[in-house]
């Protein structure tokens, strides 16, 4: 069972950085889960779905900071496109998970619920981005 009593807090603050950012902070508060889980999967997994869940959380965030980092708002629109592909190899390999019985179906939802509050959030993100590089056209 997983401890996420402490999970998904609120941090407010100026934007900065990419830490800042509360996409990227839930999505550390993902990885933390994530790893807590993986280490009671079966020692032959270890080097095989173990792992690439992991990736794939780690990817989440990364990709964020990444895109954050990067000097363009085209730049940060491309990463946060990458991170909803890492969320969808995540949920897809947590559902793969639960099946083969290395994840409770408690659990599974508790962290398919995180991953889908994250991608809300990185669209809602984007569509702001988008709003930025893109801004209504007005007729005078």
């Amino acid at each position: 069972m997983l401890n996420y009593t402490y999970i998904f807090y609120y941090t407010e603050m100026n934007l900065h950085s990419y830490q800042d950012l509360k996409v990227w902070q839930f999505g550390i508060d993902l990885a933390v889960l994530v790893y807590q889980l993986t280490q009671a999967f079966p020692k032959q997994e270890t080097y095989g779905l173990s792992s690439q869940i992991q990736r794939a959380v780690v990817s989440v965030t990364s990709n964020i900071a990444e895109g954050a980092a990067r000097d363009s708002t085209k730049e940060f629109l491309h990463f946060l496109s990458i991170t909803l592909g890492s969320l969808a190899e995540l949920e897809t390999q947590l559902i793969l998970a639960q099946r083969l019985s290395y994840v409770s179906e408690q659990d599974l939802q508790i962290l398919l619920s995180r991953t889908s509050e994250i991608g809300r959030m990185v669209r809602g993100l984007q569509k702001s981005l988008k709003a930025k590089l893109y801004p209504p056209v007005t007729s005078h």
